[in-house]
């Protein structure tokens, strides 16, 4: 290789980097050892790792523990579906192409809308997706060309990705305006209509479950696509976002399926009407019958980069996130309707219990009180939120998502989460430690 560059060395391949930059002393590496001896120091240090349902937690904010069936981790490490990748030859691919088509129908059941894709990377792609649909269906008649509302409390994460997608579409962002107590405020909306979309979360960022988003649709009208983000447990329980004339769903699917692993991998949801059909990105497989009229199933629709006409492609998602997908159809079917609404039920009730006894706390106070919640709520403390997270943490809790890190005004605003896996009496012993935590913050001021 370096013959071929016509150099002779590699201090001669290197010479560009500064001499102070260079490393030319020995490598810090510790001596050889044997098997035995890595084993034990790999034991050490996995050691010190601890596994989240070790601790008493309250973080969810995007990411939810859930109880997953152990069916679901079974059948997933089955080889058909483990090492599967994009079944381009139908005919040795049935089985893979049924469970991706149940996938998707559970989907459109689950969110009131007629089509769903096969899975997109995360929430967050799935939205910046969605917004790039909405553009090339409606950017003819639109009045406010290449344009786009979202939601002000849109996580910066997640709006960092849609920001990623739309600048090189040359699509403008423009924010909708929300109420002090956490809800959309309306006559923003107004403002959106001749746009060619608008994305709102429901419930939203803070846990709120907020009745104007089902307004929305007739106030921006059908030449403009109204985008619902949902939490795919909550549909077990709240209206169908497809029922109230949403045009296109997202979503984070991991709350359905897969474990918080570190934060991936997980999957994103994607369903739409007709309209979106052939601009939507991703793939979709379809039931047909063959010539001997069984049933038989293949890709029936490909958007994406690798596939023929590539010039023509919506997106350039290619890998095979459909595996993770997968775990969610099979913790959706072993659930059924009314396993789901138990589970809902379960992360509501969670919620709601956690509420009426921390309302009672008179050292903090819940700024969104009156609001509908979901699995998680705002708590206002008498101090920095970071500095009670860390009390907390010190005591073995994880007591939820310091939420200056998406909006830096609220240093004292913490999101506290409760899920099916939370108990009573892990919500007694945050309260506990709660107000021990509040009633210092007093002493020191």
């Amino acid at each position: 290789m370096l013959s071929a560059m016509g150099m002779s060395s590699m201090e001669e391949l290197f010479a560009d980097i500064p001499a102070e930059v260079r490393m030319t002393e020995a490598l810090p590496l510790p001596l050889p050892q044997s098997e035995e001896e890595i084993l034990a120091d790999a034991r050490r240090l996995l050691g010190a790792n601890v596994a989240m349902g070790e601790r008493v937690s309250f973080l969810g904010a995007g990411l939810y523990r859930n109880y997953v069936p152990a069916s679901v981790f079974q059948l997933v490490t089955r080889g058909e579906f483990l090492t599967a990748y994009t079944p381009y030859q139908p005919e040795v691919s049935q089985g893979m192409l049924q469970a991706m088509w149940e996938f998707q129908t559970l989907i459109s059941e689950l969110v009131g809308l007629p089509i769903a894709n096969l899975s997109l990377y995360d929430g967050s792609t799935a939205a910046a997706e969605a917004l790039t649909c909405c553009v090339r269906v409606h950017n003819r008649k639109a009045t406010q060309k290449n344009t786009v509302y979202v939601s002000e409390l849109t996580p910066p994460d997640r709006l960092s990705v849609m920001s990623n997608y739309c600048q090189g579409a040359e699509i403008n962002i423009k924010l909708l305006r929300h109420h002090p107590d956490g809800t959309l405020d309306l006559e923003s909306v107004t403002e959106a209509a001749g746009s060619c979309g608008v994305y709102v979360e429901q419930p939203n960022p803070l846990g709120i479950l907020d009745s104007g988003v089902s307004q929305i649709k007739s106030i921006i009208g059908e030449n403009t696509a109204l985008i619902v983000a949902v939490q795919p447990v909550s549909l077990g329980l709240v209206e169908a976002p497809g029922n109230f004339g949403a045009d296109i769903v997202v979503g984070e699917g991991q709350p359905l399926g897969s474990p918080v692993t570190g934060g991936g991998p997980i999957y994103g949801i994607f369903a739409c009407s007709k309209t979106y059909l052939r601009l939507m990105p991703g793939r979709i497989v379809g039931r047909s019958l063959d010539v001997d009229g069984k049933v038989a199933y293949c890709l029936t629709l490909s958007t994406r980069e690798q596939h023929i006409r590539r010039h023509r492609a919506t997106s350039n998602i290619c890998t095979n996130e459909t595996l993770i997908a997968l775990m969610g159809a099979m913790h959706m079917s072993l659930l059924g309707p009314e396993g789901l609404q138990t589970l809902a039920v379960r992360n509501m009730t969670a919620c709601i219990l956690a509420k009426q006894k921390l309302s009672r706390v008179e050292k903090i106070t819940l700024p969104h009180s009156t609001s509908h919640h979901f699995n998680e709520f705002v708590i206002e403390l008498p101090g920095s939120s970071k500095d009670c997270l860390a009390h907390l943490d010190a005591l073995g809790i994880i007591g939820g998502f310091d939420l200056s890190a998406w909006y830096p005004e609220r240093k004292n605003w913490l999101l506290a989460t409760f899920t099916d896996q939370t108990n009573e009496k892990q919500i007694d012993l945050l309260i506990t430690h709660l107000t021990a935590w509040a009633s210092s913050q007093e002493v020191n001021a």
